[in-house]
């Protein structure tokens, strides 16, 4: 390691993709209703996956779906399920891409029926703020918590697929909800 270069958790030493992906955005808390959206179907999509396979895809994702119009991604038919299932630059899943369609309908139907905000009705589960945890190795990081079974339970309530404790726990560490960064890491918060 070079003296000048920052110690981050080990999971990101890939390459300056993974790093800067972890020192921007992973941990950072999100707020954006759009922005979580779409970071809940990129997770989604992982599912089976590293998630560098889909840190790889995200601009082709955006474009593929419509940078995120809920509305838009809602109302795909058939047609649309074909264009997805036929664009290299995403998973090509028909169960994902289903789900995805889905999930944009249950968010709708959360923002329409619920509290009037996805950030809202996802924060509960932490109640509102960042849960910091302090783990000195990437063994102790643990792969659900109460808080991911419950945030997945109430999402799989709600209509959405691809939301197993897993996968919401990576998306909660993902939208800073947890800060599982490690005790050496620079971004580790006090």
């Amino acid at each position: 390691m070079k003296a000048d270069e920052k110690i981050r958790c080990p999971w990101c030493l890939k390459d300056d993709i993974y790093k800067r992906y972890h020192d921007e955005v992973w941990g950072v808390p999100e707020h954006d209703d759009r922005k979580l959206f779409a970071k809940l179907i990129l997770d989604g999509a992982q599912a089976g996956l590293s998630w560098y396979t889909i840190l790889i895809r995200t601009e082709s994702y955006a474009k593929a779906y419509d940078n995120w119009e809920a509305k838009k991604i809602a109302c795909y038919g058939e047609k649309d399920v074909e264009r997805l299932l036929n664009d290299p630059g995403i998973i090509r899943n028909r169960a994902k891409v289903a789900a995805s369609i889905g999930n944009a309908q249950a968010y709708l139907k959360i923002m329409e029926d619920g509290p009037g905000s996805f950030d809202k009705f996802l924060w509960k589960h932490v109640g509102g703020k960042v849960k910091v945890n302090s783990y000195a190795q990437m063994s102790e990081v643990p792969a659900s918590t109460p808080e991911s079974d419950a945030m997945s339970k109430d999402l799989k309530k709600h209509g959405f697929k691809f939301v197993g404790t897993t996968i919401v726990y990576a998306f909660m560490q993902a939208c800073g909800m947890v800060d599982d960064h490690l005790v050496t890491c620079w971004k580790k918060k006090g």
